[in-house]
């Protein structure tokens, strides 16, 4: 797939404003782009009115309009639509719901092989993955399969921690993704650190930020990759 994607780990870094870090990126990412339809699904304790207006707080700076789906009557239409898609964080299992039941799956699928930009941040970048089978968040609603839009061959584990909290003895982050890897043997993880992103540009895929990505697969040491360095094997 010719397919332009930017794939955010964490909207927020440690003593930042709201999409603060990775805003320079989604300016050059959408450069020329006038308005995006943004699907607002993964909020659950705020409204999705007030999820349009925070993100159109912050694209305000770029002079892009934020048109958020809840606002159309045909959610499929809007983004069959759309200049570029705007998926945002929250709860992973929430969102694909919702856009399991608007059938917006194979939409965005059709949409973006056809050249239009996605950015997502968190849950947004848990479902451009094959599945949502590597997402943090718990499963507080139940959607009717784990199947995402795939745009990527390979998971995501955003907001990737290399150790537990202090005094904690359960699993490591590590330790969970080893868990999926026995299950899905044939499948490359990426644990995403925070205050990084993927940019894939046609067959070019980059990682952008300061830290580096730890990459998993089963049968294989895990290996840290930095940016600059060649990522094409994930495909």
């Amino acid at each position: 797939m010719d397919t332009r994607l930017l794939l955010i780990s964490n909207s927020t870094n440690a003593g930042e404003e709201y999409l603060a870090y990775p805003m320079g990126e989604i300016g050059k990412f959408l450069r020329g782009v006038k308005a995006v339809r943004f699907i607002p699904y993964a909020a659950v304790t705020f409204s999705y009115d007030e999820y349009e207006a925070k993100v159109q707080r912050r694209f305000d700076g770029l002079g892009i309009r934020v048109e958020s789906l809840h606002r159309f009557t045909d959610p499929k239409g809007a983004v069959q639509s759309a200049e570029a898609l705007v998926v945002g964080g929250g709860n992973t299992w929430c969102l694909l719901r919702k856009m399991q039941e608007f059938g917006l799956l194979p939409v965005v699928r059709a949409r973006v092989a056809a050249g239009m930009p996605y950015v997502g941040w968190s849950a947004g970048s848990n479902v451009a993955c094959p599945t949502i089978k590597t997402t943090n968040d718990m499963p507080i609603v139940e959607p009717s399969g784990f199947e995402a839009f795939g745009l990527v061959p390979f998971q995501i584990n955003p907001h990737y921690l290399d150790a537990n909290p202090a005094g904690h003895a359960g699993e490591t982050r590590e330790d969970r993704i080893r868990e999926f890897m026995v299950e899905n043997p044939s499948v490359w993880v990426v644990g995403l650190r925070e205050g990084t992103m993927l940019r894939k540009e046609g067959s070019d895929l980059q990682l952008i930020g300061g830290r580096a990505a730890r990459i998993f697969r089963q049968g294989e040491p895990p290996r840290e990759v930095n940016p600059g360095d060649d990522l094409k094997f994930l495909f």
